[in-house]
């Protein structure tokens, strides 16, 4: 069970326009709501990424994605429908705006539904909070590998305390429950279906066949 007081203060601390580290069932995550320009902002600055590199978002369901204003064509449905929630990004077109650096520059957007429990909860609350959807990137400056412990995010943050502390927006605040640690496993892979025929950009936690599989249905 994810305490309660762990999701509000952290939905209390995006709210002020400040980002978060958080366990998925891979990596640790990195996020922000995608609708604030100056938290997006903070979040770039801090991971040291340009603004046309684009950050996908977290949603916890095909209906959340919808919800979003994202087309989710045949190829795009099977891959939700055979992977989420778990370890699979896929980039869509969408005619909803976010805060610059989140979309891509053709406007099309990246789709994550963690199955990890406190990754879900915290994509919950921000979209009943009318937040908008939270981030999903992965915690590292660019160039490293991510953060795929508490301690190795909690290093990576400069973190010496337990639980959610951070005193500057400048850098992100570390949530994190007992017993919820990040699976530290393989990075999601990433599929566009932004296009006629989908495209694997990455081949990470889920291997390309099963990705073709699925797709093709």
């Amino acid at each position: 069970m994810i305490s309660a007081r762990v999701i509000r203060e952290a939905v209390g601390w995006l709210t002020d326009d400040g980002f978060l580290a958080y366990p998925t069932e891979t990596v640790w995550g990195l996020g922000a709501c995608a609708d604030r320009t100056p938290a997006i902002e903070r979040l770039l600055a801090w991971k040291g990424r340009a603004s046309d590199a684009p950050l996908a978002v977290g949603v916890d369901s095909i209906e959340g994605a919808i919800a979003l204003e994202c087309e989710i064509d045949l190829h795009a449905r099977r891959l939700m429908e055979a992977f989420w929630p778990g370890p699979l990004t896929v980039v869509v077109p969408c005619r909803r705006r976010f805060a610059p650096g989140v979309a891509r520059r053709d406007g099309a957007l990246g789709l994550r539904c963690s199955s990890h429990a406190l990754a879900h909860a915290l994509c919950v609350a921000v979209a009943e909070a009318g937040l908008g959807p939270l981030t999903s990137t992965s915690l590292n400056r660019t160039g490293e590998a991510p953060a795929a412990t508490f301690a190795a995010a909690r290093e990576m943050v400069g973190e010496r305390a337990e639980g959610v502390a951070a005193d500057r927006r400048e850098a992100p605040r570390v949530v994190f429950e007992a017993g919820c640690e990040a699976g530290g496993a393989t990075p999601s892979s990433v599929v566009d279906c932004s296009g006629a025929r989908p495209e694997i950009l990455r081949t990470g936690a889920i291997d390309r066949e099963r990705l073709e599989e699925s797709w093709a249905g």
